[in-house]
């Protein structure tokens, strides 16, 4: 089954992604020489796949990655850490739902069917001085607009993937399965990040639990010992159980993308990353023949 789940990685991998200066088609073909399948693109406020990009561009895009032989995995956005989806403002509220909204479109124009979305949060770890939202309040207002985005995804035919993220919010697999599920439709899951959820529980237990729900993965690795954001390691380097993780891969037939999300880049020679992530999700997929 594992020959059957495709290599991806994330645009924000690249020098030059974070900031949104990468040029799309140079990283598309970057990560195919690099023996990627396919590339997570990343909604920006500005730029070639941004809040300001029309149907045509993206669709000129989207052909021009098919040209080169890439596939484009999933439509990612950082937008919503700045504008939540469960803020106490109900401006940023509305924000949040038109950003989510546009990302819906691109990623139909782009031809991809899943968006990865920042679920709210209690409180974001990288903004001191932040607003603290309770943890209650983050559930129903969640809900409140993803119950509001889902015919828009349903009409567009792409799904609205939660990630796991460091937000104090969906700290056990139970709740996000139950909060999935009450919304009876295949539109709504989750963008499940294997590294994210290490300091909190194990990553084949989350797969196991909720199976289908998930729509993508991103990988990473992390060290428990380290627990702070400079536990990020290289794939392989941390203390994920990645045979284990297959497994449960495979017991749920899990057919999409391994994304792969490696951020911070290198301080010398950041291409070399791309390189090893590639080769080490080859030896967890068990296609290197050693």
């Amino acid at each position: 089954m594992v020959q059957m789940i495709k290599k991806a990685i994330n645009y924000w991998s690249f020098p030059g992604g974070l900031e949104g200066t990468k040029d799309i088609r140079e990283c598309l073909k970057e990560a195919k020489g690099f023996g990627f399948d396919a590339v997570e693109l990343c909604l920006s406020e500005k730029g070639e796949v941004s809040l300001e990009s029309d149907y045509r561009q993206l669709d000129r895009l989207a052909k021009d990655a098919d040209a080169m032989g890439v596939e484009i995995s999933s439509l990612a956005s950082g937008l919503l850490w700045n504008f939540s989806l469960t803020s106490e403002d109900p401006s940023i509220r509305e924000r949040a739902r038109q950003i989510v909204r546009k990302q819906i479109e691109a990623a139909s124009a782009l031809g991809t069917d899943t968006i990865l979305i920042i679920p709210g949060a209690v409180d974001v770890f990288f903004m001191p001085g932040g607003e603290v939202v309770p943890y209650d309040v983050v559930y129903e207002r969640l809900k409140e607009a993803v119950q509001d985005l889902l015919p828009i995804a349903e009409k567009y035919g792409v799904a609205i993937g939660l990630e796991n993220v460091w937000n104090k919010f969906f700290l056990s697999p139970l709740e996000v399965k139950n909060f999935v599920d009450s919304f009876k439709s295949k539109y709504v899951g989750i963008f499940f990040d294997t590294g994210n959820i290490v300091p909190f529980g194990y990553p084949e237990q989350w797969i196991r639990i909720l199976g289908k729900r998930i729509k993508r993965i991103h990988v990473k690795d992390f060290r428990r010992a380290v627990g702070t954001i400079e536990g990020f390691v290289d794939l392989l380097e941390g203390d994920i159980n990645w045979p284990e993780v297959v497994k449960a891969l495979d017991e749920i037939e899990y057919r999409s993308y391994l994304i792969a999300e490696m951020i911070p880049l290198y301080r010398h020679h950041p291409m070399a990353r791309i390189r090893n992530t590639s080769t080490a999700l080859d030896y967890i997929l068990g296609r290197t023949g050693l």
